[in-house]
């Protein structure tokens, strides 16, 4: 899967997905950390990758667009960082992968299973 980590969540993410076979870019590395939410999203969307984040506003913005992606990856409670949430978000990624590929927000609030919403499309 190709994932585009926003700049509310650490670069340590990049390498915790990436060793489990996903391709994976920091926000930080391609844009402006001043960028609003929607210049991400855009990105995002063009770019074809999900969008992982703990930005509420971000599925927000989706859910009033027609286009139906990104797919929102939203990670709640803390601690969001890969040493104590890695294993969780991979097996939710396989899990939900289905509705990711077509658009979809997957909501993971540990230690709940994810939630999912599947976006709107044109």
């Amino acid at each position: 899967m190709r994932l585009l980590i926003d700049m509310n969540l650490t670069l340590r993410w990049v390498a915790a997905l990436a060793s489990a076979g996903h391709e994976v870019i920091h926000w930080s590395e391609i844009g402006s950390p001043a960028a609003p939410d929607s210049a991400v999203c855009e990105y995002a969307r063009l770019h074809t990758y999900a969008l992982l984040t703990n930005d509420l506003d971000i599925p927000r913005i989706l859910i009033h667009t027609p286009a139906g992606k990104p797919s929102v990856i939203l990670l709640r409670g803390e601690p969001l960082v890969p040493e104590s949430r890695g294993a969780a978000l991979i097996q939710a990624l396989k899990e939900r992968a289905a509705e990711l590929d077509t658009g979809a927000v997957v909501q993971l609030h540990w230690p709940d299973r994810p939630r999912t919403a599947v976006l709107p499309r044109d």
